[in-house]
């Protein structure tokens, strides 16, 4: 096998190691978000909207579990998120209903 002949030395080692091609390049695809106005790359969710989001679902999955007591007893059909002043519409009809006692938010929209 192999082995080196001489040590490298400091120099050497420094200038392999902090190499331009190795260092860390700068992010230039950093955008506002539109919702929130925090910072998130371009083409990707913001981490703030997306909690809100991830939270929101958790909320909805929770009265789904209320109501039909376990993911086993779920039926096969599409479910329908209602808000607070909505109303189910001709579409609706054998659709499984699940009402929020709340404003509906801005970044949920409705179909």
């Amino acid at each position: 096998m192999a082995a080196p002949k001489h040590r490298r030395t400091i120099e050497v080692n420094r200038c392999r190691r902090r190499n331009p091609s190795k260092l860390i390049e700068i992010k230039r695809n950093i955008d506002v978000c539109p919702e929130c106005g925090n910072l998130k790359q371009k083409h990707v969710l913001c981490g703030y909207c997306y909690a809100k989001v991830k939270e929101e679902t958790r909320l909805i999955r929770m009265e789904i579990h209320k109501k039909e007591g376990g993911p086993f007893n779920a039926p096969t059909v599409e479910t329908v998120v209602l808000y607070e002043g909505e109303k189910p519409t001709e579409k609706d009809e054998g659709k499984r209903i699940i009402e929020r006692a709340r404003k509906r938010p801005s970044w949920f929209v409705q179909n």
